[in-house]
């Protein structure tokens, strides 16, 4: 990546303690709670606490980074080249500049993660019916679980045995 690039991304040589006190004193720890689900921003919170858990869990350090890149920055979300970056080497083009951070609530925030939850299950649903859409196809069109059983065969009238007072049954 180029160091242009680099400089201009707002998370360039940003320490993480810094990173989290502007989120805290702009947010608060009941917004990056709702936001992350991280337990160290809700039992007994403190600066030091998540900062142990951050270094620890790189996981959960890149999520608070993409938090504060693209909901307190509000930076242009990642092309699909750059999506697999971590949030620290991602650039933006020379002239993008951070705007002002969103205005977040705990309802604003739970309404986001259903939306993304069902936009989630909604990608799901799809991939399992393409996947259900490519086996039938592969089975040359039959139903996987219908067309495998063995049908019964039907008689015609003409080859149906007549009834035998004698023998009731048909054995």
């Amino acid at each position: 990546m180029s160091a242009e690039l680099q400089r201009n991304n707002p998370l360039h040589g940003l320490k993480t303690e810094t990173l989290l006190t502007e989120l805290v004193e702009h947010y608060g720890w009941k917004i990056l709670f709702a936001a992350t689900r991280f337990k160290c921003f809700d039992v007994n919170p403190t600066i030091k606490g998540s900062l142990k858990f951050l270094q620890k869990t790189e996981w959960a350090r890149i999520k608070l980074e993409n938090f504060y890149l693209y909901r307190f920055k509000r930076m242009p979300k990642p092309n699909d080249a750059e999506f697999q970056l971590n949030p620290r080497e991602r650039g933006f083009e020379h002239g993008i500049v951070p705007l002002s951070p969103m205005k977040l609530t705990i309802e604003s925030i739970e309404l986001s993660q259903a939306k993304a939850a069902s936009a989630f299950q909604e990608r799901q649903n799809e991939k399992r019916h393409n996947n259900h859409i490519r086996q039938r196809r592969e089975q040359g069109g039959k139903h996987p679980m219908r067309d495998n059983k063995v049908k019964p065969e039907r008689n015609n009238k003409d080859n149906e045995p007549k009834y035998d007072p004698s023998n009731p049954w048909n054995v």
